[in-house]
This record gives C-alpha cells, structure tokens and sequence, in this order.
C-alpha cells in the first residue's frame, strides 16, 4: 500500500502548533504534499525539517511570510525538481516534484485569485504556463500524483454555496473549463472517480461559522495519470482536528513501493 497525503498548512509553524505533525507521525504516511509553508529554511524547526522518519525537500518563496511547498518522503529520491523553470512562477514557491522509480510525486499550490483582479490575472497566466507542462508530464508514460490546493472548485458539488460564488475566483466559469479540459485530456481527479457523490470539502473560509456548518469548498486535490488512478483504493478528509482552515486528504493505492 502506498500511501500520500496532501496538506495546505496556512503556516508550518502554526500547523505545528496545532499538532500536525504529531497526527503525522502516527499517520504512516509514504509521501506527504504540503502547501503554504508561509516561513523560510531558517525558520523551520528540525521536527518541521525531518519529521519522526521523513526526509523533507522544500521549494520556498523568495517573500518571507508567503506560499512556498514542501514533501516529506520516507523514499530516498531519484531525483528532486524545485520549480517549473519560469522566474515570474517559482519565485512564488509553488511547484516541487519528487521522482522515485516511475513514481513522481508533486506539490503543487496553485495562484489564489481572490485578492485582487491583478491577482486572478496571474492565476491565469499560472494555468497557460502549466497546462503544456501537464501535458509534457503526462505523456512520459510514469505514474504522476500532483497533490495540493488548487485553488478551484470544478462542479457544483465541490462547494456548498455554488449559487452564490459563480463569480467569484475559485469558481470562475474559466477556472472550471480549463480544470474540465485537463479531465478530458487523461488526467483523473481521484476523490470524485472514488465518491461520486460526496462533497469532500477540503477548505472553510474562516468567516461566520463556515467550518461548524461544513459550508466548504474542495479545492484539495489528487490529480493522477490513469495508471495510478486505477491503483487508488480508497481516500480521506481528517476533519477530526483542525490543523489550518484545510483538511489533509489522504489518498491509498494499492501499489507495493
């Protein structure tokens, strides 16, 4: 069984605060996929660095305080991959791939374009860069995971209030048919393959009582290549503490590794 996971930690250093890493470290994990580490190499602990058996590559942001990526492995690597290889893209730290065997293993945090219309003008510079890199990644025959926050709710069930957000970032009639033609294209989207039918929120606004009223978003994914969505068995929201406004998804595949 392999196992990863993928979290947005909205903070490592606050994520550690609130027990992340000891939930990991009972978690058995193979490969853990984090997200906004919001902290530079010198601000993290060694725990934060190597936890308990986990070897950890980072891809950090050049601004102090904001995005940056990170996977821990109990895998020695083939090779390690920091950044797409466009200034403008990886001095935000978004993207980090492992390769182990055929294996490779991304985190990957995509642009919010909630801020600022400036902001959603980079999200989608963002998905014209990547989208011929997903291509290139698929087409060299390996089995490909690219876990994180997208940052993109796809269909009405990814989100409670579908209505009300249909012009908002995140839900951008755009956002979602570049997400529906990545589908198209041979990706598989591994939660709503397994559970059609279920929700998976994967992220609350810290506004009102969204998180106690489970008025969420699934913005937290694992897109896969077809042969790794045929080995994914079964996957999961830990809603039982709340480490961030993120929930980790855990996702099995019945791969020996």
């Amino acid at each position: 069984m392999l196992r990863i996971v993928s979290a947005n930690l909205n903070g490592i250093r606050s994520a550690d605060k609130k027990g992340f890493f000891d939930w990991l470290a009972g978690h058995n994990a193979d490969f853990v996929c984090v997200q906004e580490l919001k902290a530079q190499a010198g601000d993290l602990s060694p725990r934060m660095q190597n936890p308990d058996g986990l070897t950890g590559y980072f891809h950090y942001a050049d601004k102090k305080g904001y995005s940056g990526v990170g996977i821990y492995t109990r895998h020695q690597p083939d090779a390690v991959t920091i950044g797409l290889g466009v200034d403008w893209i990886d001095a935000e730290g978004r993207y980090l791939q492992v390769d182990r065997g055929n294996l490779s293993v991304i985190s990957l945090y995509l642009p919010s374009g909630s801020s600022s219309d400036e902001r959603q003008d980079v999200k989608f510079r963002f998905l014209d860069v990547f989208k011929p890199h997903l291509d290139q990644l698929r087409a060299q025959g390996r089995d490909v995971v690219i876990c994180g926050d997208w940052n993109i709710a796809h269909q009405e069930i990814d989100l409670k209030n579908w209505k009300g957000n249909v012009k908002n970032s995140g839900f951008l009639p755009e956002e979602r048919a570049w997400m529906t033609q990545l589908l198209n294209d041979g990706w598989c989207d591994v939660w709503r393959r397994l559970y059609p039918e279920a929700p998976g929120y994967s992220w609350w606004s810290n506004r009102g009582q969204a998180y106690a009223k489970d008025v969420g978003w699934r913005i937290d994914y694992h897109i896969v290549t077809p042969s790794l969505m045929a080995q994914a068995h079964s996957a999961s929201v830990y809603k039982d503490e709340k480490f961030s406004d993120h929930a980790p998804l855990t996702v099995d595949y019945n791969m020996t590794f």
